[in-house]
């Protein structure tokens, strides 16, 4: 696809709105350059694989493409280690073509839901290891830096605080497998599920810094620690020095900003002053969902990260 340029708002001078575009408008955007146009967003957002492709078609290559049009600068794939070796390079030279930075992907633990780190089992640890190695690889193949881990359950029958010491020694031998290859492990606190060991901001700040390891940071997940924690702002400037990585969903619905309660052009704000000051940068992975169906859907959910971008620097 040709490049081309375009206007800085996303719906052009025309101001056209996400439900006045209709199914011509998405159907084939190469060929409507003046109603489907590149933003100039203050913050690294990163859509996921199949998020755009009523718009853009299934083809990874396709979706990236239509991600840069809109203006979007980085990618977010959680499946990336499950992705075929030669379409995982194919879709790192695209993005290294585009000027997207790759984001997060999940690091495979061999697909056992109870290898809990918690527990401090010995073959729990060597999945996870094995997991590392094969992330260091998938890494180089898609020039990313982060990768998403989740230490797994609570071990019931063992005290908190060795569960703790249990999660905080297996993350350090993960550390030595990753910390060469320049690659962080963003832990996850999550609020799927009262039974996961990682719960909240603080928690995780802890563990970071147990681990000792540049190689171990905060992925801070904005609807999960709303859900978990609330006082959002607060919570992220106590954990900001291990902080490595955002993510995005409004909640209740875990959908694009604008559609619940969270106020996300004052955070969008807030972190962009403070990272600005410190000469840091951030991505903000879009890991949630759309309010709306179909190509109006991620028209809308385009619509919705120009208005939470909006603030005044």
């Amino acid at each position: 696809m040709q490049r081309r340029s375009f206007v800085k708002s996303t719906f052009g001078a025309a101001g056209l709105g996400a439900a006045g575009l209709g199914e011509s408008v998405a159907t084939n955007w190469h060929a409507q350059p003046n109603l489907l146009a590149k933003n100039s967003f203050k913050l690294k957002y990163a859509p996921h694989i199949g998020m755009f492709e009523n718009s853009a078609g299934k083809d990874p290559i396709d979706q990236l493409k239509f991600m840069a049009d809109m203006g979007f600068t980085a990618l977010e794939d959680n499946g990336m280690m499950g992705r075929e070796p030669a379409m995982q390079e194919k879709m790192g030279k695209e993005m290294a073509r585009l000027g997207i930075t790759m984001g997060v992907f999940v690091l495979d633990k061999g697909g056992n839901s109870q290898n809990t780190l918690a527990a401090g089992k010995p073959e729990y640890v060597d999945i996870f290891l094995n997991g590392c190695r094969r992330a260091v690889e998938t890494a180089k193949r898609v020039n990313a830096k982060w990768t998403t881990v989740v230490p797994g359950d609570f071990e019931r029958n063992l005290p908190i605080g060795i569960q703790t010491g249990n999660v905080i020694d297996a993350l350090r031998r993960g550390a030595e497998i990753l910390e060469p290859a320049g690659i962080v492990m963003v832990l996850e606190p999550l609020s799927d599920s009262p039974n996961l060991f990682l719960r909240t901001s603080d928690q995780t700040y802890e563990i970071c810094r147990g681990v000792n390891s540049p190689s171990c940071k905060l992925l801070f997940d904005i609807y999960h620690m709303q859900k978990n924690e609330g006082h959002i702002i607060p919570h992220i400037n106590w954990s900001w020095n291990e902080i490595a990585y955002f993510q995005i969903g409004d909640n209740p619905g875990r959908n694009e900003p604008t559609t619940g309660e969270i106020n996300y052009k004052n955070i969008f704000k807030h972190v962009y002053q403070k990272a600005k000051a410190e000469k840091k940068e951030f991505i903000f992975g879009m890991e949630h969902g759309k309010s709306m169906t179909g190509k109006e859907g991620e028209l809308a959910l385009i619509k919705a990260y120009v208005e939470s971008d909006s603030f005044t620097v």
